[in-house]
């Protein structure tokens, strides 16, 4: 006889079934059932002061860990709050679950209050929505909800559970998890990418969010090591081969006309390897190009985007094979030009990186970072114009140190995004850096991070406007309005929640108190003017004027 429990007991068990030991989230009326099955649970259940803050946390431990993170709410705008996550680990590729809850269904309880369509609304910006009807489903429901958030290319799933449901006796039927693997790529299309690749005249390679794990990137190194071809990232690909590299190039941080694009445009085969549209692209074809993508699942194509050759299977196997079929070195290859441009792009990039004047400049303040960050520290971003002097100068020696989103390219997210990296990985050391936007957009988790007892460096890029949206505005054509504003005084709003505030008064001072701060317990708030005046010229003005080598 198959025992019997209520479904949040049942929906309990199946959590822990499938490996979930945290859930972040903000309890209320119709979540309440689940979150009580958590009381004395192995199950961590961490408050959040916003459920955006709980979704972009979930989001980050999927990235880091490639298996769902798991967020919750209750109905109506607790859920409504999570959906800018769900679009952000769904756009972003990663593995997260979500679970609401909802009204009793069987009854109306209190007439139409608080209720949306809230499974309606999660559809178009997740892989799997549904709505629990049934106790008896919980079991098998959960299972599909995380197979479908991790398979093919990860992302967002949800389930709604109503209050009457979570209150229903049913049996208690837990599946096991079953493993899966990614199947592998048919030889013919590795022989032909070989193929190609040989024939090439100047091939590069192109590496993307995708490949942003520890097994691709150790297939990686040895196709780089073994062949010598140059190779580029995303802003989401840095990392997965060290920066260090001889080969390497830099970062794609815009799509058309940044020095490095003077590389990537000669290049008559681009080997794309994780790289897919829906995060911003770093070139765009041209019809002289031929590009072959690599990938778990096919190219979206668009105007941009055409590749001449797909490749889909798992990628670290891809790249495996590749490195096998592709000889070490062709007589058809020339890199000469490539490693002109990486000196030519290097100059450019260290123009103003000793530049000491005060209010500082974001492109000084990526070298203090790097310099007093370990190897294997960790950088999480908001969304912001600094963002791109992070993509372009920034040097990252390892997989997912650099955490940013250039997929639906979210403010806010940057703080929590730190919160979870340092959940997941407590001896790493991590900074996030957020412009004074974003940070006020979800700056309440100081408080989470406060009572969490965690040790975090928070440096906040203040220039008391909306910096990114006034970058595009001059590059627009349109005057400056509407994007100045005033801001609290950070030390003592960071001293509020029991954070400690600093406000540099020079570069050299930064860089003291950001050393102290990573060497000292506690959470460090530290005020930072920064200077944005060059943005436009150098960004909107300077790059378009640039002459490529001949």
């Amino acid at each position: 006889m198959v025992p019997k429990n209520f479904g949040k007991k049942i929906f309990h068990k199946a959590l822990i079934k499938n490996n979930v030991d945290t859930v972040f989230g903000i309890s209320g009326g119709s979540i309440m059932p689940l979150i009580d099955s958590f009381y004395d649970s192995k199950i961590k259940l961490i408050l959040t002061r916003h459920e955006q803050g709980a979704g972009f946390m979930a989001a980050t431990v999927g990235r880091l860990t490639g298996k769902p993170g798991v967020c919750l709410s209750t109905l109506g705008p607790g859920a409504t709050n999570l959906v800018t996550p769900a679009a952000y680990a769904n756009l972003g590729a990663m593995p997260m679950l979500m679970i609401t809850g909802q009204k009793p269904i069987m009854k109306s309880k209190q007439g139409r209050f608080q209720i949306i369509d809230t499974v309606g609304m999660m559809r178009p910006i997740t892989k799997y929505s549904k709505q629990i009807v049934n106790g008896n489903s919980i079991p098998s429901m959960t299972r599909e909800a995380f197979r479908i958030a991790q398979e093919e290319r990860p992302g967002a799933v949800h389930l709604e559970l109503p209050e009457d449901i979570a209150a229903e006796e049913c049996e208690e039927r837990l599946f096991e998890v079953v493993g899966y693997r990614r199947p592998d790529a048919d030889d013919q299309d590795i022989s032909k990418a070989a193929k190609m690749i040989q024939e090439a005249k100047m091939p590069l390679i192109l590496i993307g969010a995708g490949a942003n794990r520890k097994r691709t990137s150790r297939a990686l190194q040895k196709l780089i090591e073994k062949t010598q071809i140059p190779y580029f990232t995303t802003q989401m690909g840095k990392g997965v081969v060290d920066a260090r590299h001889p080969q390497c190039l830099g970062t794609a941080a815009l799509s058309d006309n940044d020095f490095l694009h003077c590389a990537i445009s000669r290049a008559d085969l681009i080997i794309n390897i994780g790289h897919d549209v829906i995060e911003k692209p770093p070139f765009f074809m041209v019809d002289r190009q031929k590009v072959i993508h690599v990938n778990f699942f096919p190219a979206h194509v668009d105007d941009v985007y055409y590749p001449q050759l797909i490749i889909v299977g798992d990628i670290a196997t891809s790249v495996e094979h590749l490195a096998r079929h592709v000889e070490e070195k062709s007589v058809n290859w020339d890199f000469s030009y490539f490693k002109r441009i990486q000196e030519y792009v290097r100059e450019h990039l260290a123009k103003y990186v000793k530049d000491d004047r005060f209010p500082i400049l974001p492109q000084r303040v990526v070298p203090i970072v790097r310099k007093q960050l370990p190897d294997d520290g960790i950088v999480t971003l908001d969304n912001g114009v600094y963002k791109i002097w992070f993509a372009r100068s920034y040097k990252c020696y390892h997989p997912n140190t650099l955490l940013l989103d250039n997929a639906l390219a979210t403010m806010g997210a940057g703080l929590a995004s730190a919160i979870a990296a340092k959940i997941i990985k407590p001896d790493k050391k991590v900074i996030a850096v957020c412009g004074d936007g974003g940070f006020l957009m979800n700056s309440q988790e100081l408080e989470t991070a406060v009572r969490l007892d965690l040790d975090l460096t928070v440096i906040i890029l203040n220039d008391n406007a909306y910096g990114m949206i006034k970058w595009k505005q001059a590059g627009m054509g349109f005057d400056n309005f509407g994007l100045d504003y005033g801001n609290p005084d950070f030390v003592k709003y960071a001293e509020s929640y029991g954070a400690n505030g600093y406000r540099p008064d020079s570069v050299q001072n930064f860089d003291e108190i950001l050393e102290k701060a990573l060497n000292t317990r506690g959470i460090h708030v530290i005020d930072l003017a920064v200077d944005y005046s060059l943005n436009h010229s150098i960004l909107n003005v300077l790059l378009k004027e640039k002459t490529c080598l001949i």
